[in-house]
């Protein structure tokens, strides 16, 4: 099983992979159409849907071990400079990981964020969580 973490926007996103490459994409990696159909029929409130592509989702919890809890921070925070760039003022997008097979699965629960105003430090992002974060 692998996790994945989709990302929901209304405005479409062109495949992403060029200065963030080493750190997060945008574009398939473990989900297939019906995976991200799924989340967007029970989680997500937007137009678009895609993968957020890298060796592992992206989760925050102190149960992780120190190296992925810091990739994990370092991916949420590349998405939402990324994102910056693709969001006008009032726009968010919309974060969700989870294990493939597990999209139409009750989420555990909810967060909104500010992307230029949170303290990376400080959230807790597990697994069926579903985020927004708003521009």
């Amino acid at each position: 099983m692998s996790l994945a973490t989709y990302i929901g926007s209304n405005a479409e996103l062109p495949p992403i992979n060029d200065e963030l490459d080493d750190i997060v994409t945008i574009g398939r990696c473990f989900s297939d159409e019906m995976h991200r159909l799924s989340i967007k029929k029970h989680h997500f409130t937007t137009s678009y849907v895609y993968e957020v592509s890298s060796d592992w989702g992206i989760e925050i919890t102190e149960y992780m071990n120190k190296s992925r809890l810091k990739e994990s921070k370092e991916k949420l925070l590349a998405l939402c400079q990324l994102m910056h760039h693709y969001l006008k003022s009032g726009d968010f997008f919309e974060l969700y990981s989870c294990w493939i097979g597990e999209e139409a699965e009750k989420r555990k629960g909810e967060l909104t964020l500010n992307i230029h105003y949170f303290d990376i430090d400080a959230i807790e992002m597990p697994e069926k969580t579903l985020v927004r974060i708003e521009k």
